[in-house]
């Protein structure tokens, strides 16, 4: 299913991350801080900033035995990300180009109430 995780972290586009999670295939993880989060996110997506990922704080329940696929707003912190899970045990990748790709393509970006949000 995830071959593409055989050596290492691979990265997707935002389409194939929107399609492997819309199809149940990997949890989409936000790893964006949280005024970025609650300016936008993608609907779905779990919340963990990297900056409590790096000081090994325990991932969402509903992340664990599923492969995620790690994002942030420009790609960097996805990618960081991808790689302290994949260190971890996790079959992890990341969005290229982050939100700001995933809204430039015309994937859904949402608040908590459900209303249209911003990449921060």
């Amino acid at each position: 299913m995830f071959s593409l995780f055989r050596r290492g972290p691979a990265r997707l586009t935002p389409q194939r991350a929107h399609q492997q999670t819309c199809e149940g295939k990997a949890v989409l993880l936000d790893v964006r801080e949280s005024p970025e989060w609650k300016a936008g996110h993608a609907p779905g997506a779990l919340h963990l900033p990297l900056t409590r990922l790096v000081t090994g704080a325990a991932l969402p329940e509903e992340v664990r035995d599923r492969p995620v696929v790690a994002i942030c707003r420009s790609g960097h912190r996805s990618r960081q990300a991808a790689e302290l899970l994949a260190a971890r045990g996790v079959r992890a990748t990341d969005v290229t180009g982050g939100m700001t790709a995933w809204a430039r393509e015309g994937l859904p970006v949402t608040v908590e109430d459900g209303s249209d949000g911003a990449i921060a």
